[in-house]
């Protein structure tokens, strides 16, 4: 854990960077893959597939790679090799997975796109769960975990505001000839760039020599306790109650969300411009956009102070409370002809995911102190692991889903004009799946109980015992 409470701008910043890669790399993707089934021909089950085995892998890697951070030995410390390892990795790997051929033929991009998912998202891992913690150790001061969160997400936000513009450069005569050929193109910048992105904490966030450190030992011979090691990691922190809240919680928001998120698209151009992508113009751009810049600029600021004042369990009812407002009143504001109505929905619908991920692992931070207190480890790669986990299992159940329902619904991707039904039942769970999510998230969240009295509290004995020690 840092010893220092407040973190310098700059490394705030740093760490943020990382988070714009972290959340462009995804953004893109939810828009790229639109173009699998409109430009290449993928079924709904192809969908569903791709979307599900990549991450379930991906959520069965990161355990260990929480394992492999928390106890390797370096002069760099614990995670900044491979923060640029798996930037690397990812970069590469992302510019491949696009530069995909309608000609090859169905069967062959299909598995072309699974085999280069999965490296994709082994990098991924190799990045991500030493990159999350490494925000976790920053700073031990209760405000100043929020602080930096709220940074990183204002900074990681503007994946949400950039991506949904290359909805306009991908089908845009003039730029691209069409979708299937615009995300070869665009995917080379985005793997690039956010390659670059995704170094700089790697280059630039602190961290001390871990040569000395008494960590369980990384090698072959030991491969076995490791995974022992893995197992009883995940029991202890689930018996931590704080924290399997928080898991849960997260859950049920962030897999909902993600649920429903590429049915704007198909609710937009097929229910409110019969079909016609072109006549729909910028109407699913600014959606996106627009939503990611009320999150950017009034939701992640609103939710820091809310936090201050009300403290962080009370800020996480209240802005999920108001992101249900948001997803109602899409219900009523999805409207043919006159589209700037569902605009109207989008400040409260912000709070939801915008509140979720900025008190969320401020929130971890505190129960890894406690969890420090108790059995005297410091563990934020294998509690970031485990968090980070249940996002991307829940990321990959939402990809089936999201497949899933289309086929129930009687969704065909391929057809000008849907089967009766296809699209009332899509904005059926649009709004109503998030509701459902948000509102056992928040019964979850009603007792949670680490008050900042308490997290002080834990703190403050931490500081005590380490300085016994020395």
């Amino acid at each position: 854990m840092s010893n220092t409470n407040k973190v310098h701008f700059g490394q705030k910043v740093a760490f943020g960077l990382g988070m714009l890669a972290n959340q462009m790399f995804p953004a893109a993707m939810g828009i790229f893959f639109v173009v699998l089934v409109e430009d290449l021909g993928f079924s709904t089950t192809m969908w569903a597939v791709l979307y599900f085995a990549p991450r379930l892998f991906d959520a069965i890697t990161d355990p260990i790679m929480g394992f492999i951070s928390d106890n390797t030995k370096s002069r760099w410390g614990r995670r900044r090799q491979y923060v640029f390892i798996g930037a690397l990795i990812m970069g590469i790997t992302f510019i491949f997975m696009w530069q995909l051929y309608k000609d090859n033929g169905l069967e062959y991009n299909f598995y072309y796109f699974l085999c280069t998912s999965l490296i994709f998202y082994f990098g991924m891992t190799i990045f991500s769960v030493p990159y999350v913690a490494m925000g976790y150790e920053m700073s031990d001061d209760f405000h100043e975990r929020t602080n930096i969160m709220a940074v990183s997400q204002w900074i990681g936000q503007w994946a949400w505001i950039i991506a949904p513009w290359f909805w306009v450069i991908m089908y845009d005569q003039d730029w691209f000839a069409s979708g299937e050929v615009a995300t070869r193109s665009l995917a080379a910048w985005v793997g690039l760039i956010c390659m670059v992105l995704a170094m700089v904490p790697a280059l630039f966030i602190k961290s001390k020599s871990t040569l000395e450190e008494d960590y369980e030992p990384l090698n072959t011979k030991n491969i076995g306790n490791s995974l022992r090691f893995i197992r009883d990691g995940f029991k202890e922190a689930f018996k931590i109650p704080q924290f399997k809240k928080l898991c849960y919680a997260t859950f049920l928001i962030f897999n909902a969300f993600n649920t429903i998120a590429g049915f704007s698209f198909f609710i937009i151009v097929y229910y409110m411009f019969n079909g016609d992508a072109g006549a729909a113009g910028l109407w699913p751009t600014l959606n996106g956009c627009i939503g990611a810049l009320i999150t950017t600029f009034a939701v992640i600021p609103i939710i820091t102070k809310m936090s201050k004042k009300m403290g962080k369990k009370k800020a996480f009812l209240v802005s999920q409370s108001i992101s249900i407002i948001g997803y109602i009143l899409f219900w009523f504001l999805f409207i043919p002809g006159k589209p700037y109505l569902f605009l109207i929905a989008l400040p409260f619908f912000s709070f939801g995911i915008g509140g979720l991920f900025t008190l969320m692992m401020s929130m971890t931070s505190d129960v890894i102190d406690l969890d420090e207190l108790n059995t005297g480890k410091r563990r934020e790669g294998t509690f970031g692991a485990i968090y980070w986990w249940m996002v991307k299992f829940g990321f990959a159940i939402a990809g089936l889903l999201t497949g899933v329902i289309m086929g129930f619904v009687g969704f065909d991707p391929g057809a000008a004009t849907q089967p009766a039904g296809a699209i009332t039942g899509l904005r059926l769970f649009y709004s109503g799946l998030p509701i459902v999510g948000t509102l056992l998230a928040i019964y979850i969240m009603r007792d949670y109980d680490l008050t900042e009295e308490k997290a002080r509290a834990v703190s403050a004995e931490l500081e005590k015992r380490n300085t016994l020690k020395e």
